[in-house]
């Protein structure tokens, strides 16, 4: 039997954990709200095989509420970042073509927002927007686009030297021409990329938000809202509502920064013999 080189077993790997991060996005999404209501007959119990989070104060299932937190965060995520990778592109590409005036403020942009702690930034814009999903998602992909920018802006202007640039401006091709057909095909890796990479920081800055009280109501049952709501139990001796979840949370980040690795590995030429 041939051995599997590298990038195949690096492309199964990330194929496994791509369904089961939509697996659990699905489950999330599609539970009904009737199964994360509480029963104060079953409150603060610890985990057991019928419920294997426990429960919290009101008596929720926690792990049923985990994952409908966990879809809220990653629908937050996901909206978050595929605006922030956008911005990201438009903001590289316009740095890059643009006139030197035009780099130079751009870059000031960046330098000005990457200068600024993103929790703080993200709390100041969440709170003017009036807070919630709406504040919470502007806020996040407000602030999550400067170093994808700087990537994209790079690589254009790397591609702006090559050959093939030159043949086509010779031929009479416009610019949107030699955009379409040239730029934006070689950026499609990088922005997908990015994409993914942008993920683990906004779930992660949608759940510290929610958890200081800036960002997702407490009515919906997002990561944060159930890690902050914990906090005042863990003097009783309640540690599972606090620990679980959070696990959960640090699990699903560090397997969607993998992801992105593997991604970035796989879409890489280099890698392809290994």
């Amino acid at each position: 039997m041939k051995k599997m080189n590298r990038r195949t077993k690096v492309v199964i790997l990330t194929a496994v954990m791509a369904v089961v991060l939509i697996t659990i996005y699905m489950i999330g999404i599609f539970m009904p709200e009737d199964a994360v209501t509480g029963s104060f007959l079953n409150a603060k119990r610890p985990p057991s095989w019928a419920q294997p989070f426990g429960t919290d104060a009101l008596g929720r299932d926690l792990f049923l509420r985990t994952l409908k937190g966990l879809s809220v965060s990653m629908t937050v995520g996901i909206a978050a970042s595929l605006i922030s990778a956008v911005i990201a592109v438009i903001v590289g590409i316009a740095a890059a073509t643009g006139s030197k005036w035009v780099d130079g403020f751009i870059n000031w942009i960046i330098d000005l927002v990457m200068s600024v702690p993103h929790t703080i930034l993200v709390i100041l814009i969440s709170f003017v927007m009036g807070r919630g999903m709406k504040g919470l998602l502007i806020g996040i992909a407000a602030t999550h686009w400067c170093s994808l920018a700087r990537l994209i802006r790079g690589e254009v202007l790397k591609l702006r030297g090559q050959q093939y640039i030159a043949v086509s401006r010779k031929l009479g091709k416009s610019s949107k021409w030699i955009l379409v057909h040239h730029l934006l095909p070689h950026l499609a890796p990088q922005f997908l990329v990015g994409l993914i990479l942008l993920f683990p920081h906004a779930i992660l800055h949608e759940a510290s938000i929610s958890f200081l009280g800036f960002g997702l109501s407490p009515e919906q049952p997002a990561i944060g809202i159930i890690l902050s709501e914990s906090m005042r139990y863990l003097s009783a001796g309640m540690w599972w509502p606090a620990v679980l979840p959070g696990l959960t949370l640090v699990l699903i980040v560090l397997m969607m920064d993998k992801l992105g690795d593997n991604l970035r590995m796989i879409l890489n030429p280099h890698s392809a013999q290994e």
